[in-house]
Formats: structure tokens, sequence, C-alpha cells
């Protein structure tokens, strides 16, 4: 990815819980930064003015400006100015919840594919909707239990009527009602465990578009990945409870649904269960990405450098507006780089680092958010150490 083309010319972060924020302007608008001017207008809309041009936030209501300081940070005067911004934070806005966090009893549901929008499972109402054990459960079971491990070899499945959740997939029970839309097809990466004596794994297709939605658990039980589905209240079937929209099918908007779906799945587990480190790894345990959990409380906006080219008006840059979103800034570390072997192998022996699985090709498309998102960042601001930079839309 070259800077030029995918670097933002202004970057906006803001911290609510610390009322505090900094703001990026590229040297390519902002000059020198002395004819810079921000404040806060009406209704949380920020104002930043340069001699190039004026350019609009709209934050979330209740956040506004108080003081703004220009500061140089260290190495940066080539790349553009720094300003260190203080807040008003007069509400608190909810991060939005996952699939797993809104699924409720005796309510009926429609599962969709989240590639093709088709229809998966139609019509599902469960009695019982329980958390599995997280992650590590196992690992934990000899300070648990005086006894030699009584879980040993024993799968906490679903009855009818049940809907399992773990930390990136749910359990169901199988009904008629797939026959038809759902394929089965054994995982090539399994062949060599099969001879092996282990059990192959079985991959559930969309039978519409062959997208992978999850796994076969047994003949009676089917896993579903998070990432991988859309979930409709059966009565309102225009009203999707990830808020995304079901009409294709482009890139952006896959890539936008997983961004929203993982972050507000690591806003959930770190709330409750204080998780801040996870593995995100493939069905096999195969880790592909350690990512490390820093803000949740953050809003980022930003002007794209391409946004800024002349359509032949005279003042091209006057009054460019965008929206601030809730974000989460992450650290990250891609286990393919072998100049970090030393921390992957940290990470993997540490017991408080949380496994989430996800499908290969989720893995993949994950990883390449978490790039595209560096890459945007100003140079300075990208790395922390070891760790790679990169902020996750809810």
């Amino acid at each position: 990815m070259e800077d030029a083309v995918n670097q933002d010319l202004v970057f906006l972060e803001l911290r609510r819980k610390l009322q505090s924020g900094i703001l990026f302007i590229s040297s390519d608008i902002a000059g020198d930064g002395a004819d810079v001017k921000v404040e806060s207008k009406h209704d949380s809309l920020l104002n930043i003015q340069t001699a190039d041009g004026s350019y609009q936030v709209n934050s979330t209501p209740g956040v506004s400006v108080v003081e703004t300081s220009r500061q140089r940070s260290p190495g940066s005067s080539e790349h553009g100015s720094l300003f260190r911004l203080r807040l008003r934070v007069e509400q608190e806005s909810e991060a939005p919840c996952s699939v797993i966090g809104r699924l409720r009893v005796n309510v009926s549901y429609s599962f969709q594919c989240q590639s093709c929008g088709s229809m998966v499972l139609q019509d599902r109402a469960f009695g019982r909707v329980l958390p599995l054990p997280n992650g590590n459960w196992n690992a934990l079971v000899d300070d648990w239990c005086c006894h030699p491990d009584p879980f040993a070899n024993r799968k906490l499945l679903p009855r009818d009527g049940d809907c399992l959740l773990g930390d990136t997939f749910i359990l169901l029970a199988r009904d008629i009602s797939c026959e038809q839309t759902l394929t089965r097809e054994g995982s090539l990466s399994q062949k060599a465990s099969a001879e092996k004596g282990v059990s192959k794994r079985v991959m559930l297709s969309c039978t519409s578009c062959s997208a992978v939605l999850g796994e076969e658990l047994s003949a009676e039980v089917l896993k579903f990945y998070i990432t991988e589905i859309l979930v409709k209240p059966g009565e309102d079937g225009g009203c999707d409870i990830t808020r995304l929209s079901l009409e294709p099918k482009s890139d952006s908007i896959r890539q936008r649904f997983l961004e929203q779906t993982v972050a507000s799945r690591l806003v959930e587990l770190s709330s409750a269960q204080s998780i801040f480190r996870f593995s995100i790894q493939t069905p096999d345990s195969t880790a592909v990405i350690l990512l490390w959990l820093l803000n949740t409380d953050t809003l980022v906006a930003s002007f794209p450098g391409e946004s800024f080219i002349s359509t032949g008006d005279v003042h091209p840059r006057e009054h460019q507006s965008c929206q601030a979103v809730q974000a989460v800034k992450v650290l990250y570390v891609l286990c393919s780089d072998s100049n970090l072997k030393d921390v992957v192998d940290v990470w993997e022996k540490d017991i408080s680092v949380h496994p989430l699985p996800l499908p290969q090709s989720s893995c993949e498309e994950i990883q390449k958010l978490l790039m595209s998102s560096t890459f945007r960042l100003p140079a300075f601001l990208r790395c922390m150490n070891s760790y790679q930079v990169a902020y996750m839309r809810m």
C-alpha cells in the first residue's frame, strides 16, 4: 500500500472517558500549523479551519472541545501538525452489541448467509439461550476439581430448543429446514489428521454461494460463526439486529460487517471477563493474529487523501465533512512475521491470551482490515514497540 494513496490527511481520535483527544493534520494542508484553528460549534460539531479550507466533524451528541493546544510530536514535523484536545463529555453512548449479545429466549429468528443474503434457517425460537464456558475453561479444570477431570472427552451440545453461545460462534440443534440450504463438505486441512485417527472436520457451506458458514459437530448439532451469518427477528423481516444492510454485496459492505462484528465482540468479552489479549485463529487452532485491545471508548474520524481530488472547483477542500464513529484501538502482531517469532512464542504460552476461532477466510480478511487501518494512519502513529496500531469501527 502506498502512503500517498492511503494515508489520511486529517485524523482525529477522541477518548471520551479520559476526555481528551488528538488531531493530526497533514503538512499538505496544515503547512506549519500556524494558521490552524479548532473549535466546537453547535450540536457537537467540530470545526477545523486551515489556510487551505475548512473541515467539519460531526461528533456524537454530548461531546465537544473545551481547549486546543498545538504540539509538535517528536520526529513528526515533516509529516504535519499534531494537536492535543480537551473534551467535555456530557453523556456516554453504548457500544452496539454483537449477535451473541442480542439473542433472546422466546423470540423467533431467521438466519441468513452474510455473503449472499440467502435464508439458511427460518423461524427458530429458543427456550434456552446459554453461554458456553470461555475458550480457556479446560485449562483451568485442575484448579476447580479435586478429582480427575470429570469433563474429559465430553462436549457441551445443545438440545432441541437450545442456543449455546460461544465466543465467536453459536451452537444450534439441526432441524429439517436446513437440508436444502446447507452443504456438507470435509475440510481439506484435516485430511492428514483424519488419517491419524482424528475425526475429519465437516464444514457447512451456503448452498447458494458456497461461503463457509460453520461446522457440523455431529449429525444433530450445527455450529455457525458470527462473522458469517446475519440474524433477524422473525416478527420484523426488515429489522436486522446487526444493523447492517443485506443488499449486496460489495467488498466494502462485507468489510464493514466484519469490522463491526469483531469490534463489538471484543468489547463484550473485555467488559464481561476482563480479557484484553486475543489470539485470532483458524478452527484447527492455528494462530493468525495476536491482538491487544487498548481503548474501547474511542471516537475516530478521518479525511482520506483521495477525497480531496480536485473536480475543477475553485476551492475543492472547502467545508469537507465527515462523521465521527465509535471504534476500538488495538495493537496487533501478524503471526506470519518471522521477525516477531519471540513475541508470538510468548503469547502462545500465556494462558491469559484468549482464543477467538474463526474461519480461515475471515482471519485473512481481518488481517487485511487491520493492515489497511494501520497504513491510513500518519507514519509516526502506526507502531508501538513491536506492535502495529489499528482502529476497528463499531
